[in-house]
């Protein structure tokens, strides 16, 4: 298979269902003759025209209203959010509107919509620009939340997003952008609410999305030669969950530790833990489960104090340890 970016990957996903569905069109600041804020439409506007690559004013709010209303009507809008922190803009449509319309008409009505938004630290782009929402969103019953961490799960997983007859919160780690991965020429899909096993490992679960799944394997790797196994989960949808999997996983290497870049107070970790706690799993753990993420903070914009914000691979190392040394 050929390598591209992880920004390619979710362009040719756009491009491929455009192509494929006139119902189809992508909503946004910037996205037609600047190609995006990170690139990711990059051309789209010549092949497209102005009419399914719709430029707009800057309101978050007319954006993801527009998505909604066109999405009511039997349209499949992409709406563009230039960073994951605008979508604070949006809540009111997004989450009063698109989320509980399809409930509210008792199911004759259905927002298939898709509003993509690239979050995360790691840039420079201070407090404003670097925050990670996704529980935030995923607390929100109607609305489904991806998070895909390589190239090829980000093309299958929008793909089945754009086709998907609910709103979806597409989230991007801006740090993903340009890395590499195998992808298909030919057209695939991958469900949502699936998750994946991105390592095999015995001796400790981590569950990771994003970036972390990267950093997670980084530590898995310098553990290794310490004769420590670890398996990494990448849910990929994080709404809907995928406990049966991450449960399995728990039950065969009875340790679990969740990592993720959004703040650890009321962040989705705690989630994945009772999850599990609900689950036969819970009988199999052989030390405490534990959550390492981001601390506290708004993102700093100094450099050394951003990396301090965030989990970083030397922290995941550590506390893996900790848990696989842990008795009773």
């Amino acid at each position: 298979m050929p390598e591209i970016t992880y920004r390619e990957a979710i362009k040719n996903a756009m491009v491929e269902e455009m192509r494929r569905d006139e119902r189809v069109f992508l909503i946004g600041e910037d996205i037609g003759t600047y190609g995006g804020a990170f690139g990711v439409s990059a051309g789209m506007l010549e092949e497209f025209g102005p009419e399914r690559i719709v430029e707009t004013p800057i309101s978050e709010d007319a954006i993801i209203g527009a998505a909604a209303g066109a999405a009511m009507v039997g349209m499949r809008p992409i709406a563009e959010m230039m960073f994951m922190d605008f979508i604070l803009l949006a809540l009111e449509p997004l989450v009063n509107q698109a989320a509980k319309a399809r409930y509210m008409f008792g199911g004759k009505a259905t927002v298939p919509m898709v509003v993509r938004m690239p979050g995360g630290s790691g840039t420079g782009a201070a407090a404003q620009h670097s925050q990670s929402l996704e529980t935030i969103l995923m607390h929100i019953p109607g609305i489904k939340v991806v998070a895909p961490s390589t190239p090829y799960d980000a093309k299958g997983l929008l793909v089945s997003s754009i086709r998907d007859a609910n709103p979806i919160c597409f989230v991007e780690h801006k740090l993903l952008y340009k890395t590499k991965g195998e992808v298909p020429d030919e057209e695939y899909s991958i469900p949502l609410g699936v998750a994946d096993i991105k390592r095999e490992g015995t001796d400790i679960t981590v569950v990771a999305s994003g970036i972390m799944v990267h950093k997670s394997l980084e530590a898995a790797e310098t553990l290794a030669e310490e004769g420590i196994s670890v398996e990494v989960v990448d849910p990929r949808t994080l709404r809907p969950l995928d406990v049966d999997t991450i449960s399995k996983s728990v039950k065969k290497t009875g340790r679990l530790l969740v990592v993720h870049e959004a703040v650890k107070t009321a962040g989705w970790a705690g989630e994945v833990m009772a999850s599990v706690s609900e689950t036969p799993a819970w009988d199999y753990l052989d030390a405490p489960m534990r959550r390492l993420a981001g601390k506290d903070v708004p993102i700093p914009y100094n450099r050394e104090l951003e990396l301090a914000a965030v989990p970083q691979v030397e922290d995941i190392v550590e506390e893996i340890r900790a848990i696989v040394q842990y008795r009773y």
